[in-house]
């Protein structure tokens, strides 16, 4: 096939705006140039090569608008902690793993999900280790468990240090720092390859990769952006005073995991109040409003994105004042042309998301985690009491005009985008929740943007959009929406709104048949 060659996709169901009876799609050269039905398009385009779906499902393809690639490819072919549920289930699956002269790197369990949530002891994990490096991140990667072999005297000595309990703050740093060092190239390369091949699996076009001196390495992040056959990488790089090493590795901008605070799960989100299940800690803040809103005016008179990793609600509040203070010096209407972006942004109020749209940004959220740890019994509900329920509101966030993204903080939770389209719909907090239609835009169109992409087109199946796509088997196809004032409007045929596989918690969800980047299958099932 050459390059201005055509392939016209027939018999399927194409999800197209205002063409809920679409069949049909042609593309040429990597761009969509038609879109409707069978007849026509066969009309159209004699000599095209004819593709028969067979009544398959083809959609925009997604965007993860925040990947970790190399961990969770370690994760993919190493161990997996997340069905483990005490103690002793994690210390028989380390002495299973371990392989000498290679370092463990295992990831995902979760305390508050286990019959017990005694945590084993540093001697515990090094009579199953033996004498190998064992890395156990917690779920939400902000904790880890250590054996003794990557313990060093600068992790003995910074804040958040534990003798025999997991590792958190500046020493969780410091041993992750140790657990990079030992990974061997073969072993990277191995994953990273791995973690973009099941993204094209899934039916992800694009991911946006949150590296960072705290999170990976330099050589990390240019080795997974050499990988230009399979998934977009776009990169970003987590530091500040850096816009020189920006350009060096020729990232989007220095955003993604500049961390304002930690995590909930181990305590170290920023919060206004102490936590309900810890009272004598209200987290831990790393960045204040001043260093914030300098690092915006830098990226912002550079070209660069800028962005930061902010949970809680007194980070929250440190961000909107350093956005504040960046406006003053380098004025609204820039600042909100930069389309900087906030990873998480979990803790927001109504007032805070009214400012926060008003300088363009995008809140790159991850709707799995309000699956995982939402609703009243969840770890949200244990950390935080009744704080809990105004968690990631996504539809408060989108009515105030904050741009969505979605994503999975992979390997935080899967890389299964109709999984999180279906938390962003059916929230654990009634009203919460965004209709399928929205959650499927901040999966697929919303990734795109946050990346700065606004021409109007990438992430629509509409002539003039580049060709990405996946095609699915979806077998019914449904217009829902929970809102009673729409109902009628929206399930009618004549309200050109596309229909979308069914989301509910007893529907299958989707499988990938094919992926499509710019025209280049990149998954074939």
């Amino acid at each position: 096939m050459t390059e201005d060659s055509t392939t016209l996709l027939l018999g399927g169901r194409v999800y197209t705006p205002g063409s809920p009876d679409a069949t049909a799609m042609a593309i040429t050269g990597g761009t969509i140039v038609w879109v409707g039905q069978d007849a026509p398009a066969r009309a159209l385009h004699p000599g095209a090569e004819i593709v028969d779906l067979d009544g398959a499902f083809v959609a925009p393809g997604f965007v993860d608008a925040h990947v970790h690639a190399t961990a969770t490819g370690l994760h993919h072919t190493g161990l997996d902690l997340t069905t483990v549920r005490d103690a002793a289930g994690l210390l028989a699956a380390v002495r299973d793993a371990v392989r000498p002269g290679e370092v463990l790197i295992a990831h995902g369990w979760d305390e508050s999900r286990w019959t017990n949530p005694r945590l084993p002891s540093r001697a515990e994990l090094d009579a199953a280790a033996g004498d190998v490096p064992v890395y156990l991140s917690r779920v939400d990667v902000h904790s880890a468990l250590v054996s003794s072999a990557l313990v060093t005297p600068e992790a003995r000595a910074a804040d958040g240090w534990s003798a025999d309990g997991p590792l958190t703050r500046d020493a969780h740093h410091r041993v992750r720092d140790a657990m990079r060092a030992a990974i061997t190239p073969a072993q990277r390369a191995r994953a990273q390859r791995a973690f973009l091949d099941t993204a094209a699996s899934r039916g992800i076009v694009s991911v946006h990769e949150c590296a960072g001196p705290d999170i990976s390495s330099e050589q990390d992040l240019l080795d997974l952006l050499a990988l230009t056959d399979g998934p977009e990488v776009v990169g970003y790089w987590g530091e500040r005073d850096a816009i020189d090493t920006a350009r060096r590795l020729g990232v989007r901008g220095l955003a993604g995991d500049l961390f304002v605070d930690g995590a909930l799960g181990s305590h170290t989100a920023a919060l206004c109040a102490p936590y309900t299940d810890a009272p004598s800690t209200s987290g831990a803040l790393y960045l204040g409003a001043a260093a914030i809103g300098d690092h915006l005016a830098a990226c912002t008179e550079a070209g660069l994105q800028a962005g930061f990793h902010v949970i809680g609600d007194a980070a929250v509040a440190e961000v909107v004042a350093g956005f504040r203070l960046a406006e003053k010096s380098v004025g609204q209407r820039a600042l909100a042309s930069a389309h900087h972006r906030l990873e998480h942004l979990e803790m927001v109020t109504p007032e805070q998301a009214q400012a926060l749209a008003s300088w363009g940004v995008a809140g790159s959220m991850q709707p799995q985690f309000d699956a995982a740890w939402g609703g009243p019994d969840g770890m949200y509900a244990t950390r935080l009491g009744d704080r809990a329920a105004a968690l990631n509101p996504f539809a408060m966030l989108a009515s105030a005009g904050v741009v969505l993204a979605f994503g999975s903080d992979a390997p935080v939770t899967p890389l299964d985008p109709w999984a999180s389209v279906r938390a962003g719909t059916y929230h654990r907090t009634p009203g919460s929740g965004l209709s399928a239609r929205a959650s499927f835009t901040a999966h697929t169109r919303g990734g795109h943007r946050a990346a700065g992409v606004n021409d109007g087109l990438t992430g629509a199946l509409v002539p003039g959009a580049p060709a990405h796509y996946a095609v699915w088997d979806a077998p019914e196809l449904v217009v829902a929406t929970a809102d009673s004032r729409v109902q009628r409007w929206s399930t009618d045929p004549r309200a050109g709104v596309p229909p979308l596989p069914k989301l509910d918690d007893d529907a299958p969800l989707p499988t990938c048949l094919r992926t499509v980047r710019a025209g280049r299958t990149i998954h074939q099932a």
